[in-house]
């Protein structure tokens, strides 16, 4: 596992650790990606038989110019360059849905693909990088493509079940934009482990979207996590500085190559959140 730090990796680490496989978890402290030294360590650390799985990235939250997109490539490239060497078995790379073009309303694995954001594109770019690479290399490939996560161990604050949880619990408020009219897929984090775990146990390649199928609008989680928390919690509205849109998801390569997995809902997600954050209304 390279990037088991993050918040991602942590939640997939702790689903494989039950599985009985010899699991290897690689974190910024073993190896700073944006050097080339990091080459040299992965190739040491990496076997021919092994199953890799990168998830790393600087986030959104830690910057979105151009100098934090040249660090996610650099990260990339050094990834690529260690894999390519070394050869492993099978590579899961955990990318995002912000590749796809922002107005694409009804999302599937065949959308065009023209992120726009630096997110997006770093993310389109390493894509890119490991699939002329690995597959120069004869690597089997597997591209996940979550939409939004949301899990107690967050650090991203991003809008959504995470933000508002936290200002919910923190300043008993959720503040939307508008009147969160915008729908949205979220996805547990916890599910996107179990579809790690599934693509690592299938050898599964190629590209898959991660989502539910249902998609919600922000005012309908602000109102869910609102009565979950309890004591009060207020909603805001504040002026939007866009237009309303909205993405849904179309999960049927999911489901047809994971037939057995079926998505957590919303407010059963939701609920276990809340738990593991400590509410209790």
């Amino acid at each position: 596992m390279i990037g088991a730090g993050g918040f991602v990796g942590r939640t997939v680490v702790s689903q494989l650790s039950g599985t009985g496989v010899e699991l290897v978890a690689l974190g910024s402290r073993d190896a700073d990606l944006s050097s080339p030294a990091a080459v040299g360590i992965l190739q040491d650390r990496l076997r021919a038989d092994d199953a890799v799985v990168f998830v790393s990235a600087l986030t959104p939250d830690r910057g979105k110019d151009i100098a934090t997109l040249m660090n996610n490539l650099a990260m990339g490239a050094h990834v690529c360059a260690a894999l390519s060497a070394r050869r492993p078995s099978h590579v899961v790379y955990i990318s995002s849905d912000a590749v796809y073009e922002e107005r694409a309303a009804l999302v599937n694995e065949s959308t065009p693909c023209d992120p726009p954001s630096f997110h997006g594109t770093m993310h389109r770019v390493r894509e890119r990088m490991l699939i002329e690479q690995l597959g120069a290399a004869g690597v089997p490939l597997a591209v996940l493509r979550p939409s939004l996560l949301y899990g107690a161990e967050d650090t991203h604050n991003g809008y959504g079940p995470n933000r508002f949880f936290r200002t919910a619990i923190k300043d008993k408020k959720i503040t939307l934009f508008g009147g969160g009219e915008e729908q949205r897929d979220h996805v547990a984090v916890e599910d996107l482990a179990s579809i790690v775990a599934a693509t690592l146990r299938t050898r599964a390649t190629g590209v898959l979207n991660v989502a539910t199928g249902a998609s919600r609008s922000f005012g309908d989680i602000a109102r869910l996590i609102a009565r979950l928390v309890g004591d009060g919690v207020q909603i805001e509205e504040r002026p939007r500085a866009s237009a309303i849109t909205h993405r849904h998801f179309d999960p049927t390569a999911m489901l047809r190559a994971f037939p057995e997995f079926r998505p957590m809902p919303l407010e059963a997600g939701l609920g276990r959140m809340a738990d593991r954050l400590g509410v209790h209304p």
